[in-house]
């Protein structure tokens, strides 16, 4: 069991810190400390989609009673978050690293809102902290609390995680959203108006 955890923590710990990174990208003003950000919730990203690729991998190979093989099982939950950050929130990452590293030469100039608007895609930071929250029962498991053993246990843990992930995916939408609108160019006044204005 402790072999187990051994395996799982550091997983756990690199999704968590993804999350957080992610969390924090679109509050930040700079767009030096964006991009520097940035690269760091690539590196992390990649590190982990690399670990759950792995455990899952081993778990595989193995002969069934390895801690590997608890290991890969008990992240099972967190392959389908996994492969979605590998797919679409890498993609997303490398690109906001790059338009932030188009004002490399201006490294005090703020953040528009475009790409604080790009860093608060919900496709950017909802995989990341899915998959972190989704390690958390393999992670309580591998410690030794058997969460599926009391039924009336394991009904309320599932709900708690449904509202947790619909919470964050509304937030996530939300804070995007307002820097989007934020992003748009000042809407020009109408052909009407400005007419009415001429014949005044």
């Amino acid at each position: 069991m402790e072999s187990q955890l051994t395996i799982l923590l550091p997983v756990a710990a690199v999704w968590l810190a993804a999350g957080v990174v992610a969390d924090g990208l679109p509050r930040l003003q700079n767009t030096s400390v964006l991009r520097r950000r940035t690269g760091w919730l690539l590196v992390l990203t990649l590190t982990g989609v690399g670990l759950t690729a792995a455990v899952l991998g081993g778990g595989l190979l193995s002969a069934g009673t390895a801690p590997v093989d608890q290991a890969a099982a008990g992240l099972t939950v967190a392959f389908g978050p996994a492969l979605v950050a590998a797919i679409s929130s890498v993609r997303r990452i490398r690109r906001l690293w790059a338009g932030a590293g188009a004002f490399a030469s201006a490294p005090a100039t703020p953040a528009p809102h475009g790409l604080r608007a790009a860093a608060a895609h919900p496709l950017i930071g909802l995989p990341l902290q899915v998959t972190a929250l989704a390690t958390v029962p393999a992670v309580i498991a591998a410690a030794g609390a058997d969460l599926g053993a009391d039924p009336g246990v394991t009904g309320p843990a599932i709900t708690i995680g449904a509202l947790a992930v619909a919470v964050i995916g509304v937030r996530h939408a939300l804070r995007h959203s307002r820097l989007a609108e934020r992003a748009q160019p000042a809407a020009a006044p109408s052909a009407r108006a400005a007419g009415g204005a001429l014949h005044v």
